[in-house]
């Protein structure tokens, strides 16, 4: 079936309007309701205006028109009416969710910039429910499913009324009753500001009166944080014991800062020289083509088991993310041999590109009481992104956990790096300093000089209710950047959700792709030693 084939969107009207504006709604002038967003008005012509953020400004850049796709898949089929009074009540009222990006002029500035301007919310414009073919819906409703989905990508979103969808699939697959997708344009905020304003709209299935519980976090600080290890008291003999213990305390910090200034230099300079075309990936059947951005991406997904990733976690005494990652490395080598039909012998290096959320991400019991008044309670949103560089080895290795190990000694390192800290701010600066074209060319350099995109994110422990009905999968991707090939890895409940969005035209046996990741975990967990392997430092997660 053709991704665009009987999915044409076609609204089941039904009259609700929401004025999130209450008294302070803003009547726009024809030109901006016709979607000429970028001429600039007045001042005096809005209310409650917000600066778009600088990362939210590059969204709007022609080669970064990213946008988020998230599928929650639904435990029964889909009640509309609830559905609509849920978002009404819910999504409908976050202040993201009820505004639009205008180009503003006041009098202190000499150029109209993007700000989000409250509006009224009219729920036929973002609440979807398309006809699909019958037909192709009783064959194969999975791959329906996966055909209208990634539909989306080839589909612009109308920038005269707020930046979000959500399209209803009342349709049984394999996994699920129903489904919805949410997407929503990337300078809205990023996908874990995006999980937990979601997370924030559900109620707990156990108490359906409250809202679900996520993990705690184990780690507090920045990855960059110099780490100080807590050792067992002792008693101190004399005064010159408590100096000496000082001074070992005070040796320890200096090297562990030195260390960290220097991987940081070091990453740094790889960064500059990424995005500045001194450094760059090797082509390979991984590496997107030019213009990758602007072609239709297909979104394809696969159900791994969380207890696996764990008792792979357990035994070798690293993270979650480090297996994710290895598995992540082992596939991505099966995929590329089986491909090319090089040497076993030969191993090259791709790097990934990781968005590293750098601001504190608002709490569920926050995002759900800003929803209940309609009005911003000070907590922080949008986009405040810096990225990191992850290698990924390519090579095949006659013990599959070898992967989790090299993987485990890169991410480590990583941590000891304020590598994403320095992106941010240095792509601040250029934005200020030289315009958002300069920005924009910046990360577009460092986007087609690597390879793929990276990401993993923690959802609820416990199943969620969304508008009253179970959700039995989240699955999130992405669109619209320099990449061919995004991987995404999202836990939920017992399992995680991969998700690939890819360049169909690049990889059509993306499915194929899918198959490796399940093959590669299978063995990585078969051939995990019983016994914890001995820890190089006491980090987890």
């Amino acid at each position: 079936m053709d991704p665009g084939a009987g999915a044409s969107a076609t609204l089941r009207k039904r009259a609700l309007s929401i004025d999130t504006a209450a008294a302070a709604a803003i009547e726009f002038e024809s030109k901006a309701a016709a979607g000429r967003e970028d001429e600039a008005v007045g001042a005096d012509a809005v209310a409650e205006e917000e600066p778009v953020s600088p990362t939210g400004r590059l969204f709007r850049e022609p080669h970064f028109r990213c946008h988020i796709v998230s599928v929650f898949g639904l435990a029964a089929p889909v009640d509309l009416p609830a559905l609509r009074a849920g978002v009404a009540a819910t999504l409908a009222r976050h202040p993201r969710f009820c505004s639009v990006q205008v180009r503003v002029l006041n009098e202190f500035e000499t150029d109209a910039r993007p700000k989000w301007v409250r509006t009224a919310v009219n729920l036929d414009d973002h609440i979807i429910v398309p006809e699909l073919d019958p037909a192709a819906v009783a064959a194969d409703p999975g791959r329906a499913l996966e055909d209208y989905v990634s539909s989306l990508s080839t589909r612009p979103m109308d920038h005269a009324v707020p930046l979000w969808e959500v399209h209803v699939l009342d349709f049984p697959t394999a996994e699920a009753a129903a489904a919805v997708a949410l997407r929503v344009h990337h300078s809205v905020g990023d996908g874990v500001s995006m999980l937990s304003l979601f997370m924030a709209c559900t109620r707990s299935a156990a108490d359906p009166g409250a809202l679900p519980a996520l993990p705690l976090a184990r780690r507090a600080g920045p990855v960059h944080a110099v780490r100080r290890r807590r050792r067992p008291r002792q008693t101190l003999s004399s005064p010159a014991g408590a100096v000496l213990d000082a001074l070992a305390a005070l040796a320890a910090w200096a090297v562990a800062f030195l260390v960290l200034a220097w991987h940081t230099a070091v990453d740094v300079a790889r960064f500059v020289a990424t995005a500045a075309s001194l450094l760059g990936d090797a082509p390979t059947v991984l590496k997107g083509r030019e213009g990758t951005e602007f072609r239709p991406k297909r979104f394809v997904n696969r159900t791994l088991s969380l207890d696996d990733i764990k008792f792979v976690k357990n035994a070798m005494s690293c993270t979650v993310n480090d297996v994710l990652l290895g598995i992540t490395s082992a596939a991505l080598s099966r995929y590329y041999f089986r491909k090319t039909g090089e040497s076993d012998s030969k191993s090259i290096t791709v790097r990934s590109a990781v968005l590293v959320n750098l601001r504190p991400t608002p709490g569920i019991q926050t995002l759900a009481s800003m929803m209940e008044s309609g009005k911003d309670n000070g907590a922080r949103w949008g986009n405040k992104i810096g990225y990191m560089l992850i290698p990924f080895h390519l090579a095949r290795h006659d013990d599959p956990v070898e992967y989790v190990r090299r993987a485990t000694k890169v991410a480590r390192r990583k941590k000891s790096s304020m590598e994403s800290v320095f992106t941010f701010w240095s792509g601040y600066m250029v934005l200020k300093l030289f315009g958002i074209k300069a920005a924009a060319a910046l990360c577009y350099g460092m986007f087609t000089h690597t390879t793929l995109s990276f990401s993993n994110m923690v959802g609820p422990t416990e199943q969620v209710l969304f508008c009253g009905n179970p959700i039995v999968y989240i699955a999130p991707g992405t669109y619209g950047h320099p990449h061919a090939l995004t991987i995404h890895y999202q836990s939920y409940m017992n399992k995680v959700k991969l998700v690939l969005s890819v360049d169909e035209s690049q990889f059509p046996d993306c499915h194929q792709l899918l198959d490796d990741f399940a093959e590669s975990l299978r063995l990585i967990r078969e051939a995990a030693p019983r016994k914890p392997e001995a820890a190089h430092d006491g980090t987890r997660s």
